[in-house]
């Protein structure tokens, strides 16, 4: 999942290259990911100039001329490459948009599981989820305003984070990372954290986001599809050592979804029947 470092060093990338570029052709290969319907797309988007990139946690917005408009949603498996159109097409390319320096713009989605809506300028935020975020996680917060947000939530301090509504932009990886760092067990209840543990919180979310950032940016080079995380210390390395004891990562999986942690240094009793791990 294209998450908030990933998406902040794609947008620094194209903003760079295409920010008054126009669109001289736009194609849908596979309309599944394009919300409203394919067909009002292309007649409207051909001529416009990109105005400028943002980008909103997990979201990034390309803004167009004469108020409009794409603002996608990777979700999981969607990204974005940046090429010469002699660059061969991936099968997974699923929007392609020429651009009047010779270069084309693509969205990418293994699974289609992404979402790029085409609007307005000024009814961005009806696009689904995108007004219900957080501050953004690379946002400097006041560690105050940080507790505040937290009061709301008795959940799983790891599904806390990843549903974007105390900070945007985090998902699976860098959630197991901003926990690793805060010696926070990852399925202790939001309820329960203390004092100390909140304020270990605050500074990790955004300290592992920062450097993230950097991390990327060092490793992406033009290609901007090509995700970048062999930094990352425990996600995703069940078994391997942990980076500050020296123990096991732990490995636990359920819905899909891997939980990265050390046992020694996020200790927790684990009451998950349903999960199975190693």
């Amino acid at each position: 999942m294209p998450e908030a470092p990933e998406l902040e060093v794609a947008r620094e990338f194209l903003a760079e290259r295409i920010t008054g570029q126009s669109i001289a052709h736009a194609e849908v290969i596979k309309p599944s990911v394009l919300r409203p319907l394919a067909a009002a797309l292309v007649p409207d988007v051909v001529g416009r100039t990109v105005a400028g990139l943002e980008r909103r946690g997990k979201f990034l917005l390309l803004r167009l001329s004469d108020d409009r408009a794409l603002v996608v949603n990777p979700m999981l498996t969607g990204g974005f490459q940046y090429c010469p159109p002699s660059e061969r097409l991936f099968k997974k390319t699923c929007l392609l948009f020429g651009l009047s320096n010779g270069r084309q713009l693509r969205y990418l989605d293994d699974r289609q599981m992404g979402r790029v809506y085409y609007v307005r300028g000024s009814r961005i935020d009806e696009v689904p989820q995108i007004a219900a975020q957080g501050p953004d996680v690379l946002t400097p917060m006041a560690l105050e305003e940080f507790r505040q947000r937290l009061r709301g939530f008795r959940g799983e301090i790891k599904g806390v984070l990843t549903r974007g509504r105390v900070v945007s932009g985090i998902g699976n990886a860098y959630a197991d990372e901003i926990l690793f760092e805060a010696r926070i067990y990852p399925y202790r209840k939001c309820g329960q954290l203390t004092e100390d543990e909140t304020r270990r919180l605050h500074a990790a979310a955004r300290s592992v986001a920062a450097e993230a950032v950097k991390a990327v940016r060092e490793r992406t080079g033009d290609r901007i599809h090509v995700k970048n995380r062999d930094f990352l210390k425990v996600h995703n390395r069940g078994g391997e050592p942990c980076p500050r004891c020296d123990g096991r990562i732990s490995e636990v999986t359920a819905n899909r979804r891997i939980t990265s942690y050390c046992r020694r240094c996020q200790p927790g009793l684990l009451v998950m029947p349903t999960l199975t791990g190693r």
